[in-house]
């Protein structure tokens, strides 16, 4: 599922493409995709132009000029191709948004959707979520503050979003192995300094996951080489039985909180 690195990559490259472009043609195949009946979508998004795309945790925001808000969340499988008709991958479309020659595929919105709601609306779906874990304004002290009263595994914490907005399954389980933290510790059992740690590999592996693309391998468009380039630099993630680059111990799989999690059981106490 896509998480934070990969939308925020989504963000700037769909800024650079459709940011000041007008929607020319819509094409819905699912209905259950969208919030509305096809006809209200494409009355409301044909011919508005995308003044921005902003992100919101694992969501991003469609800002049109006529003050609706295309709410668009991926889930598990979703992901987004952008081109012409020649170059797109041989999948499923759920939703295309053309912008003349170019288009926008919504590909394996099985589980995500693309909604449509007035600024108002969209400010209240998204009103539980926590702080931006990348923003200045989220210091030390205010991570320090939000976990003091907090309870229960590690792993599951950083999972809630609204705790904190954008981290998944990936990137909690990276997160804990630069900190040298179990996933499945008790948050109560963590030290102050090995909390400090968790703030500090918090910001360091979102950033760099976000220098690389994310882990998300399909590309953006024909000759995307940025896209996906954080897959092989997981250390702990999706690598059960392969030794631990940092210590040589052999990576496992557990399930936290209904969640496969990796850790490496001989540096991460």
């Amino acid at each position: 599922m896509p998480e934070l690195p990969e939308m925020e990559n989504y963000r700037r490259l769909l800024n650079q493409r459709i940011a000041g472009q007008v929607v020319t043609g819509i094409e819905v195949n699912r209905e259950k995709s969208i919030n509305v009946i096809p006809n209200l979508f494409i009355q409301t998004v044909l011919g508005q132009k995308v003044v921005t795309v902003d992100r919101r945790g694992k969501h991003l925001l469609f800002q049109l000029q006529n003050g609706q808000v295309l709410l668009l969340h991926l889930m598990l499988g979703g992901w987004m191709f952008y081109g012409s008709e020649e170059d797109k991958p041989k999948r499923t479309v759920q939703v295309r948004l053309s912008f003349g020659q170019h288009h926008l595929y919504f590909i394996g919105l099985r589980l995500g959707y693309l909604h449509l709601f007035s600024e108002h609306d969209v400010q209240r779906q998204l009103a539980h979520l926590g702080p931006e874990p990348l923003e200045n304004q989220f210091t030390l002290q205010s991570f320090l503050s939000l976990l003091e009263p907090k309870r229960g595994r590690i792993k599951a914490k950083l999972l809630d979003q609204e705790f904190i907005a954008g981290i998944g399954n990936c990137y909690s389980d990276e997160i804990c192995y630069h900190a040298k933290i179990l996933p499945k510790k008790d948050i109560e059992d963590i030290s102050n300094p090995e909390r400090n740690q968790l703030y500090e590999s918090m910001k360091f592996v979102l950033n760099d996951a976000l220098q690389h693309g994310g882990y998300m391998e399909n590309p953006f468009y024909q000759g995307d080489t940025l896209t996906g380039g954080y897959n092989n630099r997981c250390l702990v993630y999706d690598r059960e039985g392969e030794k631990c680059h940092r210590c040589g111990g052999i990576i496992i799989k557990e399930m936290i909180s209904s969640r496969k999690t990796f850790f490496c059981p001989n540096c991460q106490k």
